[in-house]
């Protein structure tokens, strides 16, 4: 096992390597990030051909790749005549944890992330743990009782669910809980942000502001989760050792959750550990709607100002999770089926 966990982590290097370059050509064919250093008013043509010069951005890509991956000396230059972004310093390079500064708030792009990172997990977590508790339940209650009118029932509105984009269901979410239930006279949902600035950052506020976006997420995993569930406990539970097991006179439960279940369990597994490392990245569009300060809109208002340095540090911190995930994914096979082993 020790063997094959570290053979793993040195063929991530390469991959790792692979995946970071074909990132930074895809973003240096995004966008711009000159232009936006000047704020409102655009930089100056002289200013512009100086910045290039000295962050090396007129250089070919692969040597502006290396210039982002070991590191080179450059100089911040006042563009908008403020007074900031004037400091010299040197870029040491993503080898050796410096992914540069943002382009738009100055500030180390690691620290801008790392402070998004909470409010994210909140979030996907929250959402997660619902997806797995509701589709365990629906799932394995459906498997237990097939073409059962609350079977059928439930199939026919996780068909539903799952075909439904996830702004529509934000919205619809919106209407009725916040829009309808205030003009009922009913209590209504919060619909943006993480809290009411007014009354601060309380367990309260931000319970109360995450139940809006944590159910958009979740109902359409719920759909997509329970119907795994359920086809793979009915394989399980019609096998001739389940057959076997109440022969031998083992309760029921004992059977289900014990021998069926781990076994049910393995495809999964499979899907938590690719949904994982996504949670990193945030529900972009979710994120969006419910104005929610996470990564998924923290990247989508670096995107729209080129600013590369906190885009590739969000993409490179999901391609080593993705990583990291699917080796952990791999290691809970083995504990769910003996007869998997890794040599």
């Amino acid at each position: 096992m020790g063997r094959y966990i570290i053979r793993r982590l040195l063929q991530a290097v390469p991959l790792l390597f692979i995946i970071s370059l074909v990132l930074f050509v895809l973003m240096q064919a995004s966008g711009d990030p000159l232009a936006t250093l000047g704020g409102r008013q655009p930089p100056r043509a002289e200013d512009r051909e100086r910045l290039a010069r000295q962050w090396g951005l007129d250089k070919p890509i692969l040597v502006q790749y290396l210039y982002w991956l070991i590191g080179n000396d450059w100089t911040l230059v006042d563009v908008n005549g403020d007074g900031t972004g004037d400091q010299p310093g040197t870029r040491l390079g993503v080898l050796r944890g410096d992914f540069g500064n943002s382009l738009v708030t100055r500030q180390p792009a690691m620290q801008v992330i790392a402070e998004r990172i909470p409010n994210t997990l909140i979030l996907m977590l929250t959402a997660e743990a619902l997806i797995i508790i509701f589709s365990l339940f629906i799932g394995v209650y459906s498997a237990l009782h097939p073409y059962s009118f609350f079977d059928n029932v439930l199939t026919g509105f996780s068909f539903i669910t799952f075909s439904m984009p996830i702004f529509w269901i934000a919205l619809m979410l919106m209407y009725i809980f916040a829009i309808r239930f205030k003009a009922w006279g009913l209590p209504y949902l919060p619909t943006v942000g993480m809290y009411d600035p007014v009354v601060g950052r309380t367990f309260a506020q931000v319970a109360s502001h995450l139940v809006l976006p944590a159910m958009s997420i979740a109902l359409i995993d719920i759909a997509r989760y329970s119907r795994y569930i359920r086809s793979n406990m009915l394989e399980v539970i019609n096998s001739d050792y389940i057959r076997t097991a109440r022969a031998k006179g083992l309760r029921e439960r004992s059977i289900l959750f014990v021998h069926a279940f781990k076994n049910a369990a393995l495809p999964l597994v499979t899907i938590v550990g690719m949904d994982l490392p996504l949670l990193l990245a945030g529900a972009v569009v979710t994120e969006r709607i419910f104005a929610w300060p996470g990564m998924g809109r923290l990247f989508l208002d670096h995107l729209n100002r080129a600013d590369f340095p906190v885009m590739m540090g969000l993409l490179m911190l999901i391609s080593v999770a993705v990583v990291v995930f699917q080796l952990l994914t791999d290691l809970v096979y083995t504990w769910l089926d003996p007869r998997i082993r890794y040599a």
